[in-house]
Order: C-alpha cells, then structure tokens, then sequence
C-alpha cells in the first residue's frame, strides 16, 4: 500500500465492497478500537488535499479485524 493515497485509489478500493457496510477508521494498534468518519474536508489549489475528521469511537476492533491488519501480535 502506498505510502498516500489519492482520492481515485479510496474511491476504487471502496467500489469493491458492499456500500450498505458501516464505515470506521482503525487508527493504532497499540489502541486498536474502530473509531467513527466525521466531516470530510477538502482543500484546493497547490497543496489540497482531502481530510476525514474522525468522530468518536465505537469499540475495540474485533480479532479478525486486527489480524488481517497485522496487529493481532501488537
């Protein structure tokens, strides 16, 4: 996985997935929680870029979910 990624390669990973699924970010793995999408920010001109707030968090990831990000031994 690239190190940033752009808008086509979030929008074409998100295409392969079932759109009625919830969305999280799983930020830490030393806190492995889900934690919920805020507000998306975009800046323009020289330097934009898009930001996803986070809003809060929901709960511990669940085992499956921590292994497939290789954080199962974290």
């Amino acid at each position: 996985m690239p190190h940033t990624i752009t808008v086509g390669h979030l929008i074409h990973q998100l295409q392969t997935v079932d759109p009625d699924l919830p969305a999280y970010f799983a930020i830490n793995p030393d806190w492995p929680h889900a934690h919920r999408i805020g507000h998306i920010v975009e800046i323009t001109g020289t330097g934009g870029a898009i930001y996803i707030a986070e809003n809060g968090q929901e709960g511990v990831l669940p085992p499956a979910v921590r292994n497939q990000l290789d954080w199962a031994d974290v």
